[in-house]
C-alpha cells in the first residue's frame, strides 16, 4: 500500500507592532514548537525570540527573495516541516511579505493557519474616533507621483474611512497630495508610533496636518493615517438636514467651523447659517 505524504502546516503568527506584551501566548506557543520560522529580518525578529526564549530555527523571507524563498518554503512544508511565517511588525503579508507563499501553499494542498495579532491599522482607527463600521485599507501609497495621484483621485469620492501607512521622511508630501485631491477641510487623525513610549494621536483636518508640520514639528517615526470618508450626499436643502450631518461631521472630529465651511458647499444656507445651526448641536462625548 503506498504511504501518504503528511505535508507540515504553515501558520502566519501575528507580532507586536511596539510593545512586546501584545504578543499573544498562542504565537510564542507556536513559535516554540514549529520546525522553522521565516522572518521578514532575521535579526528583528531574533531579538523577539530572545525575549520568549525561543530558540526555533529562523529563515529570512522578505521583498527580495521571497519568489526563489517561495518554492524553497513550499517544498520543506511538502516534506512535512511546520513552518511560521513572521513580518517584522503585524500580521504577515499586510504591507509586508507574505501572500506569496500562502497562495503557493494552497495550491500544493497545505493548511494555512492564522495566528492572530496585532495590527497598526486596527490599532489606529478604533482609537481615532472616525467611522469605523466601513473602511478601506490602502497601506502605503505608490512613491511615483503619476500613480500617487492616479490612486488618490479613485479615493476621492469613497465614503468610507480611509487609512494608509506612511513613513516619517514621505508625510508632508502625503498629506499635501491627501489636501489637493481631497480638500483641506476633511478631517484626518494621526497615529505615531503606535503601542510604542512615545505613541501619540493627533486629530484635526488635512490643512492643519499640513500646517503644523511646516510650522512646529518634525515628522518622527511609523505614521497611521486615518481620514475621514467623503461625504457625496445630494444637495441638502433644510435645517434638519443640515444638522444631521453636522452632528455626523462633528461627532468624527471637525470643529463647527470646518463642518459649517464643508456643508456651505453642499446647500443654498450660507455658511454663518450653517455655523448657527451648529452652535444649536451638542455632541456627546
Amino acid at each position: 500500500m503506498k504511504e501518504v505524504a503528511i505535508l507540515g502546516k504553515l501558520y502566519l503568527v501575528g507580532t507586536p507592532i511596539g510593545n512586546l506584551e501584545d504578543m499573544t501566548w498562542r504565537g510564542v506557543r507556536i513559535l516554540q514548537e514549529v520546525d522553522l520560522i521565516a522572518a521578514e529580518d532575521t535579526r528583528h525578529t531574533g531579538k523577539l525570540l530572545q525575549h520568549f526564549k525561543i530558540t526555533t530555527p529562523q529563515i529570512s523571507y522578505h521583498e527580495h527573495n521571497k519568489q526563489s524563498r517561495t518554492v524553497e518554503l513550499v517544498q520543506k512544508l511538502q516534506e512535512g516541516m511546520n513552518i511560521a511565517v513572521v513580518s517584522d511588525a503585524g500580521m504577515p503579508s499586510i504591507s509586508d511579505p507574505g501572500q506569496e507563499i500562502v497562495v503557493a501553499a494552497i495550491a500544493a494542498g497545505v493548511t494555512i493557519i492564522p495566528i492572530p495579532g496585532v495590527s497598526a491599522s486596527l490599532t489606529a482607527l478604533t482609537a481615532s474616533g472616525l467611522v469605523t463600521e466601513r473602511f478601506v485599507f490602502e497601506g502605503f501609497l505608490p512613491t511615483k507621483h503619476s500613480l500617487r495621484k492616479e490612486r488618490l483621485e479613485s479615493l476621492k469620492q469613497e465614503t468610507r474611512t480611509l487609512i494608509f501607512y506612511e513613513a516619517p521622511h514621505r508625510l508632508s508630501t502625503t498629506l499635501k497630495d491627501l489636501s489637493i485631491v481631497m480638500g483641506q477641510d476633511r478631517p484626518v487623525v494621526l497615529g505615531r508610533e503606535l503601542t510604542k513610549i512615545h505613541e501619540e494621536f493627533w486629530r484635526g483636518t488635512l490643512g492643519e496636518a499640513i500646517a503644523l508640520y511646516q510650522e512646529t514639528r518634525q515628522p518622527k517615526g511609523e505614521y497611521t493615517l486615518v481620514v475621514a470618508g467623503a461625504i457625496t450626499e445630494a444637495l441638502l436643502s433644510s435645517e434638519a438636514e443640515i444638522k444631521q450631518e453636522l452632528r455626523e461631521l462633528l461627532q468624527q472630529g471637525m470643529t463647527r467651523s470646518q463642518a459649517s465651511r464643508h456643508l456651505a458647499k453642499l446647500t443654498s444656507f450660507s455658511r454663518r447659517e450653517i455655523y448657527q445651526l451648529a452652535l444649536e448641536i451638542e455632541v456627546s462625548g
